[in-house]
């Protein structure tokens, strides 16, 4: 099984940039899109199901702004969008789909680098999804669980090109890098750093400097499995080549 996260810095933008013909290509069970920034009043049919794909997806309040989206060759068995919190959901940033035995949670986590008040937001959110969201699925025991998305946070000094730079901005504060310690610690893998250890490798880069032409990046696009998938997981990549957005594709395949 083949699954893959993309944020793709609006669904619109992107399909004029290949899009399809990349998804095609592909041939992933799964993909999940981030920044979609979309409502499905200004999407058309093959954008909303794409050939081949059934289309699930969660859409904020405002315009051009945020949402997420899953498609999947086959429909997920059960559906839930958000925490059942008004101040999240309100952004269409969660996507929880049932695929056999695996939830799967497509998330665009917010971005704090605005202000103090986003920042406490995205801390807020952070502690939502693993206080309430995944304690509630962990508690069944034996569900196997999946979370991918553009989580907004470089993990380790390893994960962006210029960390002593960064350890002040938001993306690379102690506390964000503490909550994927947290994550780590409740029984998640980072599922990348199972078959790669070494540096240089990045799903984000500042547009307006060129940084992809430079590979200054940071790696904030993650696919973390549970535990008891670890014996499944067999390749976790990134796809660098592939444009279109300021992210890249990230995926992995498990058996």
């Amino acid at each position: 099984m083949k699954l893959v996260s993309w944020n793709v810095n609006g669904v619109r933008a992107v399909w004029k940039k290949g899009f399809g013909d990349w998804l095609k290509a592909g041939r992933a069970d799964v993909v999940c899109l981030q920044e979609t920034k979309a409502q499905p009043d200004q999407l058309s049919p093959e954008t909303l199901n794409p050939l081949g794909y059934h289309g699930e997806w969660h859409w904020g309040e405002k315009k051009g702004y945020s949402g997420v989206a899953t498609f999947s060759k086959i429909p997920p068995s059960k559906v839930e969008r958000g925490f059942a919190v008004k101040e999240f959901d309100n952004e269409g940033r969660v996507l929880a789909t049932q695929h056999g035995d695996l939830t799967l949670f497509n998330i665009y986590f917010p971005n704090g680098k605005r202000d103090d008040i986003r920042l406490k937001f995205k801390m807020d959110f952070y502690r939502t999804f693993l206080d309430e969201v995944i304690a509630r699925y962990r508690k069944r025991g034996d569900d196997k669980i999946v979370i991918c998305g553009d989580v907004n946070t470089a993990h380790k000094d390893i994960d962006l090109a210029r960390p002593k730079e960064n350890r002040t901005i938001s993306g690379f504060l102690p506390q964000e890098c503490a909550w994927i310690d947290s994550l780590l610690a409740a029984g998640f893998v980072d599922t990348f750093r199972e078959f790669e250890k070494g540096p240089c490798h990045y799903t984000w880069w500042d547009q307006q400097s060129r940084a992809r032409d430079r590979n200054v990046g940071w790696r904030i696009d993650y696919f973390f499995v549970s535990e008891n998938l670890r014996p499944r997981l067999k390749n976790a990549f990134i796809e660098p080549t592939v444009m279109g957005s300021d992210h890249c594709p990230v995926g992995i395949e498990l058996a």
